[in-house]
């Protein structure tokens, strides 16, 4: 099916279309103020690029199943081995290491073409001895998503396009995607966003195609403008809200077959992810302007405390030669600043540096139109016209909705003759089933993390 301007429009209720301009607001005042910034040092942007890149390869590559560490991700990025039974885990951390520097060291010589994205896919996988016949080229095999439960049972959660269609639908994709950010009626962050959700929706490779994702949205986003990606980690965001990520972009594929512009849910999940992302690098703004006030015992004692890890008064007295009450003096002044976080009761207590990370909640699912399908699939499967009005206005939409949910192509309703009431067809049924395995998924990060506006 061709991409048309339109479908790069997405579809949001009157709320989450005023929460879409308000995070795009945000994003972009940030943006601004980044190309101003001169306080931080070279040396500084340096080692905060470098410690973005460790925290993007452990993060992206641990959503994909890899067992380490950021301690030990930054050794294999270093060249050296953390443990032979877990060769495959460092192939791909290497791999997606080198490829987010590139795209950090070359993204203006990196535009969004076929070649391109099949290249980058290459270096992902360029360490991995499994991948050697399929990476850099579409996959040749259908890969569906399934979930595997615990009695051994699968299910299909999504069905990814067949190895005969990606590479029209790669095609379209890639060249409606560079219409479309070339033209600026739509703004790029939401550009973005649509050719994210239906490159994973397409699945062009046999594997990889999460980190590979990624790793473009990062390169798209610098391509954009938004040259402050490389110092906070986009992926860490995501890894933080793994189950939430799922959960959006599955309910957006699945909508986007009925709808190609019904991708609000995904829109505002990486909007959040953005701004979450912001915010990371604004607390490590605050940082770098608290270390350029210190005095030079204090930048020695900050610099003993990181060094240690973790010291008390006592051992940062014995170390810098220092009396009692000036180490107290100074150790109070680097908390008041946030660079130093206090552990303990008062007798026992030590210090450790203050890392600066965002806050970082849980997002439930955002309401749209499949969550009205699945309500009327809770409710027995049809509603009078009256009650879907009326579920229809809860939601934020008006009584045109209707009309598109009766649609002639995939409609998720049908009119009953006899009784009047909507009906839901199979394809209704299916996406409400898909919406509400989402939402249980969703529901099992509500006690871990979650991302707000």
């Amino acid at each position: 099916m061709t991409i048309t301007p339109d479908d790069f429009l997405p579809v949001l209720s009157r709320p989450h279309t005023a929460e879409m301009l308000r995070l795009i607001g945000d994003i972009d005042e940030f943006k601004g103020h980044w190309r101003r910034v001169n306080e931080v040092r070279a040396e500084r942007l340096a080692q905060l690029r470098q410690i973005t890149t460790i925290e993007s390869t452990a993060s992206s590559t641990r959503i994909e199943g890899v067992e380490l560490s950021d301690a030990e991700v930054a050794r294999v990025l270093e060249g050296l081995h953390v443990d032979s039974l877990r060769a495959r885990d460092e192939s791909e951390v290497r791999g997606y290491g080198e490829l987010v520097t590139l795209i950090y060291e070359s993204w203006q010589h990196i535009p969004l073409t076929e070649n391109y994205v099949k290249q980058l896919h290459g270096l992902l996988l360029k360490y991995s001895e499994k991948d050697e016949r399929h990476r850099g080229e579409y996959k040749k095999f259908p890969n569906n998503v399934d979930a595997r439960h615990p009695d051994g049972r699968t299910e299909l959660i999504f069905e990814t396009a067949s190895p005969f269609e990606t590479p029209q639908l790669m095609a379209d994709l890639v060249a409606a995607t560079n219409t479309a950010l070339a033209d600026h009626t739509v703004h790029p962050l939401v550009v973005i966003a649509r050719f994210i959700v239906a490159l994973l929706a397409i699945h062009p490779f046999q594997d990889g195609n999460g980190r590979l994702a990624r790793a473009i949205t990062v390169l798209l986003l610098l391509r954009a403008g938004y040259d402050y990606v490389p110092y906070a980690s986009h992926e860490r965001v995501i890894e933080d809200n793994k189950t939430t990520y799922y959960a959006a972009l599955r309910e957006s594929q699945l909508a986007m077959r009925n709808d190609p512009a019904a991708f609000g849910v995904w829109l505002l999940l990486l909007l959040r992810a953005l701004r979450a992302q912001q915010q990371s690098l604004e607390a490590k703004l605050h940082v770098e302007r608290s270390l350029l006030q210190l005095s030079d015992v204090q930048q020695g004692v900050l610099s003993l405390v990181t060094t240690l890890g973790r010291a008390t008064t006592t051992t940062i007295g014995l170390q810098l030669r220092m009396p009692y009450r000036t180490v107290r003096y100074h150790v109070d002044a680097l908390v008041r600043q946030g660079l130093l976080s206090p552990h303990g009761e008062r007798k026992g207590r030590y210090y450790t540096r203050t890392t600066a990370q965002s806050t970082v909640e849980p997002l439930a699912p955002a309401p749209g139109t499949n969550a009205i399908i699945a309500e009327i699939y809770e409710r027995g499967g049809k509603i009078s016209r009256r009650n879907l009005i009326a579920l229809l206005k809860r939601h934020g939409y008006d009584g045109r909705t209707s009309g598109v949910l009766h649609g002639r192509r995939l409609a998720h309703l049908r009119r009953d003759a006899k009784t009047g009431e909507s009906v839901l067809t199979s394809r209704g049924e299916e996406v409400a089933r898909q919406y509400l395995f989402s939402a249980r998924l969703a529901a099992r990060a509500a006690e871990s993390v979650q991302l707000t506006p």
